[in-house]
């Protein structure tokens, strides 16, 4: 019954999330445009579809990727497991003795981005757009990557308790200059790369996996420390995606260069 009633309100807040987005787009199909809405019956059925998958996915994350995260935050950082009791007690922590925290963050990141729905879709269009020249495995990886080496550096810096604005000031230092030499055809996806990465699959966990860690390690606080990762998860995939196109220019010349000289 508890199950069913968590069903029940969070459908009915997911009804309340969605209904004025389809009042946007009905009232502008039959008001501005004045035309009929095609295919009415098959977009009614995709807006059930909608309300219906989206109601048992939000259920999911809160019965399962939230305390997930956070057990897993917890268990990783158990004196026990890191086997240096002394140190956590006393409080003097080492970088170094979370280096499986560091490693469950990237690869947490990396496979959540993997399988975000909205990255794909990017990918896609990405893809038919330049007509084939980015690649949709290509461009998802290199995001991937991004995030992953994102959320380890994050959780590095919780870890340590340095400040979030020097991180995040100095990486966009770097997309600043990377912007400067990237492929031009490359610059607006890749910050739009940043951005599809904070949605549905990767916010939950990684939002967790740093309230978690921030709640067990000794000296954090879970509402200075535990967010930011999410920053992080946004801005190094713009650097990996414009390091993509740039390797990409260089072994495509380098390529040119060794044909050239082979025919010479």
């Amino acid at each position: 019954m508890e199950m069913l009633y968590k069903l029940a309100a969070t459908g009915l807040s997911t009804i309340i999330d969605v209904l004025p987005i389809a009042a946007i787009i009905f009232g502008f199909q039959v008001l501005v445009l004045r035309q009929r809405i095609p295919n009415l019956k098959s977009v009614l059925i995709g807006f059930v579809y909608v309300l219906v998958g989206l109601t048992l996915f939000l259920v999911g994350l809160k019965e399962t990727l939230f305390p997930l995260g956070r057990h897993m935050a917890v268990q990783l950082t158990d004196p026990a497991f890191i086997k240096n009791t002394t140190a956590v007690v006393t409080g003097a922590l080492q970088w170094d003795n979370y280096k499986w925290v560091y490693l469950f963050a990237a690869a947490i990141g990396f496979s959540t981005t993997i399988a975000e729905p909205a990255l794909i879709a990017v990918a896609i269009k990405a893809q038919q757009v330049s007509g084939g020249a980015v690649k949709i495995w290509g461009l998802r990886v290199a995001v991937a990557i991004g995030v992953a080496a994102g959320i380890a550096l994050g959780t590095f810096r919780i870890v340590t308790g340095t400040p979030l604005h020097y991180y995040i000031i100095a990486g966009y230092i770097v997309v600043v200059i990377q912007t400067l030499f990237a492929p031009r055809m490359i610059i607006a996806l890749a910050y739009d790369s940043g951005g599809v990465t904070t949605s549905t699959v990767t916010v939950p966990l990684v939002t967790a996996l740093g309230l978690g860690l921030a709640s067990t390690i000794p000296g954090r606080s879970p509402l200075v420390d535990g967010f930011g990762l999410i920053a992080f998860a946004s801005l190094f995939p713009i650097m990996a995606v414009m390091a993509y196109a740039q390797l990409g220019e260089w072994w495509q010349r380098r390529s040119m260069k060794k044909q050239h000289n082979d025919k010479a």
